[in-house]
């Protein structure tokens, strides 16, 4: 019987293709879930088998005393994928240039395949680069747009990519339409008609963010890249906290261009991500640094950064092996189970709304709340000061309250600890605001 600290233990070479380093890869392990029939339950009867996942949880290395629900943000990192990441870094202080170089710089091809696998798609159409901003930089600033060309795009998309799109438009003379979301929903129908409603013959590009990171909302991507094909209209698709979280391939999307942050959901080293571009679509995107070939149809004209960490990027190997263990499927069960065990306890007290569905098809691991008459950041401060709970205080456009993002390393115990915070919290205010008026 492997021990907890065994558990996904697995080695990295298949990270690194025909690297041979037996010194230095991490043991392998032995995943309980590999030997029993995963056949013989359902995902939604794993993501409450609280034996399976204290197993899980054992293998993070999260502090015990901050109860972090930030998860959306950043995800840390299992210690089998730290331990890769310290081991190629130590092995790149040997000798930087030959073993950067010569030896890990290799291990790229065979990464890439994997993340194609995880992604579905062909590896030509996989680059890896550090995070889903220089991935979407990458084909925003990479398309041959002009003066008078559309793009849709929302308010409530993500500031980096609503930053670079302003760049274009200030540089280039493009015009940017807005739609203004009233989220949440669970009308796909009506979502994709806003957008659809928006082209026009002069709408060359549509940006989607698959999954919006205020509030967890999923957005029909499908359904608004086939309307915008018919109309010649290429689609770009914001895929920083889907990808590794929700359980489906690129391809379903039916977009031209994803991007992904690795360091999310995957639990891949700190600045580390993913670009995907339909194949036929390559040779159209200009790459976004020096290249030989910057016009030219590989994949890999996209991964021309110079220096880098190949420590960080040889670790993604071990993220994905970690993540493959445990199975998308039950990953994302997990992860929405642990949302919606939170939610139904705080949604019927006194003053607190809730902003976020809870059927898995509309929503994954995200979810908003907020409490009237208290401003987000008034909550998120008292959850963090007086109950060592870390969220974040969300003020964006039409969008308020406190985001909160558990993960699949936390357990049921864990999130009562947020209902018993939400609930003093908000009969407090409620007591307060009765002082108020008596």
């Amino acid at each position: 019987m492997a021990t907890r600290r065994t558990f996904f233990r697995q080695t990295a070479a298949a990270a690194t293709g025909a690297l041979t380093l037996p010194q230095f890869l991490p043991e392998t392990f032995a995943n309980p879930v590999a030997t029993a029939d995963v056949r013989l339950k359902s995902a939604a009867e794993w993501a409450q088998d609280e034996d399976f996942w204290s197993w899980i949880k054992s293998e993070y290395t999260v502090s015990p005393n901050l109860l972090n629900l930030n998860n959306g943000g950043v995800c840390p990192q299992p210690k089998v994928v730290q331990d890769a990441h310290i081991r190629f870094y130590q092995y790149c202080n040997e000798a930087p240039s030959y073993y950067m170089w010569r030896i890990l710089d290799q291990g790229r091809e065979a990464l890439r395949s994997k993340l194609a696998d995880l992604g579905g798609c062909s590896a030509e159409e996989i680059a890896i680069n550090r995070n889903a901003t220089e991935g979407l930089n990458t084909v925003i600033f990479g398309l041959n747009l002009k003066a008078g060309d559309e793009v849709v795009l929302t308010k409530q998309d993500y500031p980096n990519m609503l930053n670079a799109w302003k760049q274009r438009e200030k540089r280039d003379g493009i015009k940017l339409v807005y739609l203004d979301l009233n989220l949440p929903s669970e009308d796909d129908d009506a979502l994709a008609e806003q957008y659809i409603r928006a082209f026009t013959p002069r709408t060359k590009v549509v940006h989607v963010t698959h999954m919006i990171n205020w509030i967890g909302q999923v957005m029909p991507v499908r359904k608004i890249a086939d309307a915008a094909h018919k109309r010649g209209i290429e689609v770009i698709a914001d895929g920083a906290h889907s990808f590794a979280l929700f359980d489906f391939k690129i391809p379903d999307l039916g977009c031209d261009y994803f991007a992904s942050s690795l360091h999310k959901w995957l639990c891949a080293p700190f600045g580390s991500g993913m670009l995907y571009i339909r194949q036929n679509k390559i040779k159209n995107v200009w790459a976004l640094l020096s290249n030989n070939e910057p016009d030219g149809p590989d994949i890999r004209k996209f991964e021309s950064l110079g220096t880098r960490s190949f420590a960080s990027e040889m670790a993604i190997g071990t993220a994905v092996d970690f993540h493959n263990s445990i199975g998308s499927a039950r990953k994302f069960a997990r992860a929405h189970f642990l949302k919606n065990y939170w939610m139904e306890r705080v949604k019927d007290i006194p003053g607190v709304k809730i902003h976020t569905s809870f059927k898995p098809e509309f929503a994954g691991a995200v979810a908003m709340f907020s409490i009237d008459g208290m401003k987000p950041s008034e909550i998120d401060g008292q959850l963090l000061n007086q109950y060592k709970i870390h969220t974040v205080g969300i003020e964006w456009e039409n969008i308020k309250g406190i985001r909160v993002t558990p993960h699949i390393y936390h357990s049921p115990k864990d999130l009562d600890r947020l209902v018993a915070a939400i609930t003093t919290i908000a009969n407090k205010q409620i007591t307060a605001g009765n002082q108020k008026k008596s």
